[in-house]
C-alpha cells in the first residue's frame, strides 16, 4: 500500500530511537516494555517490506542477493554480541543500547537518502483513478487487504510447504541459540561468555560461506529449472539435520565443535532461498504481504521451542536427548519440501507468470 523505501527507513529510525530509550530504563518492567516496543514496532515492520523491496531490484539474480543481505545477519549475530558485550563491561550496560540505536538513526538518515524504491513499482502503484469514482481492477488489486497474503500462502501449494518449512527451520534455530550454550557449560564446564561465543561463531561463520555459495548455485541452476531453488533448502535441511544428531553424542569438544559448522554451512541452504522461492509463486503486488505471513506463522511456531525443549529436558534429564529431536523436525520438513518441489513448484510458478 505504501512505499516500500520509506516503510523500511521509518521503521529503522523507530527501531533505533526505541533502542536507545532502552538503554534509559530505571527498572526491568520499563526495560521489557521498551524493548518489546523498539522489536515490534520496528524490526517487525522492517522484514516483510525490506524483502520485498530487495526482489524488486533482482529477478534473475534474486538468490544470490538475498544470500548477500543475509551475510550481514550472520555477521551481526557474531560481531555485535561480542561488541554489546564490551561497551556494557567498558562504560555500563545503558550504553550498548544507547550507542547501537543511536548508529541506526545515523543509518536511517542515510537510508532516507539513498534508499530507492523501483520505478516501475511506483508507476504501478499510482493506479488509475479517473473513472468517475469507481475503482478500477487494477486500484482494488494495488491496496491489498491485510489478510490477502495469509490466504495467497495458505491456498499456494509450494508457499504453504514452504512456510511449513520455515516454521520447523524457526523452531529448530530458536531451540540451538537458546540451549546449546547452556549444553557447552553443562557438558563441558565452559563459562557462559565462553559458551556464548563457541555456540556462534562456528555456527554462523560457516553459515557466511554457506549461504553465498547456495545463492549462487541456486541462481545458475534456475535459470534451466526453477524448482531446484527449493530442492536445494531441502537436501539444505536434511544434511544440516544430520550435525545435529552428533551434537547430543559422548564426541569431543573440537567434534562438537565441528558439528556446529557442518549444521551452520547446510542451514544457509535454506536461508538463501526462503524469499526467493516465495517471490515466484506469489504476486509480486502481494509480496510483502506474504512475507509478513511467512514470518508471523513461522516465528509463532519458533517461539514453543524453547518451551518444549524445556520440557523434554525436565523429562529426559538432558539436554543432550533433545538435539536428535530437533534433527528429526528438520529431516521431515526436509522430505516434505522435495517432495512439493517436484509436483507443485513448476505449477505454481506458471500460474503466477502465465
Amino acid at each position: 500500500r505504501f512505499s516500500r523505501k520509506w516503510v523500511t527507513t521509518i521503521a529503522i529510525l523507530f527501531w533505533s530511537v526505541a533502542t536507545m530509550f532502552t538503554g534509559l530504563a530505571t527498572g526491568v518492567v520499563m526495560l521489557i516494555l521498551l524493548r518489546s516496543v523498539a522489536t515490534g514496532g520496528g524490526e517487525a515492520f522492517f522484514g516483510p517490506a525490506n524483502y520485498s523491496l530487495l526482489g524488486q531490484y533482482h529477478t534473475d539474480t534474486r538468490a544470490r542477493a538475498m544470500s548477500i543481505h543475509q551475510t550481514s545477519y550472520y555477521v551481526g549475530v557474531i560481531l555485535a554480541g561480542w561488541l554489546a558485550g564490551y561497551i556494557a563491561d567498558k562504560l555500563g550496560w545503558q550504553y550498548s543500547f544507547i550507542i547501537f540505536g543511536a548508529a541506526g538513526v545515523v543509518w536511517g538518515i542515510v537510508m532516507a537518502v539513498r534508499l530507492k524504491d523501483k520505478k516501475e513499482e511506483i508507476a504501478g502503484q499510482a493506479g488509475n483513478d479517473g473513472d468517475g469514482g469507481r475503482h478500477s481492477r487494477h486500484d482494488r488489486e494495488s491496496k491489498p487487504g491485510i489478510f490477502d497474503g495469509f490466504k495467497t500462502v495458505f491456498t499456494t501449494p509450494t508457499a504453504l510447504v514452504l512456510t511449513i518449512g520455515f516454521s520447523g527451520f524457526i523452531f529448530v534455530i530458536t531451540g540451538y541459540m537458546t540451549w546449546v550454550p547452556a549444553f557447552l557449560q553443562e557438558e563441558f564446564g565452559q563459562t557462559q561468555a565462553t559458551a556464548g561465543f563457541n555456540s556462534m561463531f562456528y555456527t554462523y561463520g560457516a553459515a557466511f560461506f554457506g549461504v553465498l555459495l547456495a545463492g549462487t548455485l541456486s541462481d545458475k541452476i534456475a535459470i534451466r529449472d526453477r524448482k531446484v531453488r527449493m530442492v536445494i533448502q531441502g537436501f539444505g535441511l536434511i544434511l544440516g539435520a544430520a550435525f545435529l544428531f552428533f551434537v547430543g553424542s559422548n564426541a569431543s569438544l573440537w567434534l562438537i565443535y565441528l558439528c556446529f559448522a557442518g549444521w551452520g554451512f547446510f542451514r544457509a541452504f535454506f536461508d538463501a532461498n526462503i524469499y526467493t522461492v516465495l517471490y515466484d509463486v506469489t504476486p509480486s503486488r502481494l509480496h510483502a504481504s506474504c512475507s509478513s505471513a511467512l514470518i508471523t506463522t513461522g516465528f509463532a511456531v519458533g517461539a514453543l521451542a524453547p518451551v518444549i525443549l524445556g520440557a523434554m529436558k525436565d523429562s529426559m534429564g538432558s539436554l543432550s536427548a533433545t538435539f536428535p529431536i530437533l534433527g528429526a523436525v528438520w529431516v521431515v520438513c526436509g522430505i516434505l519440501m522435495l517432495i512439493v518441489s517436484r509436483t507443485h513448484y513448476q505449477k505454481d510458478y506458471d500460474k503466477i507468470n502465465r
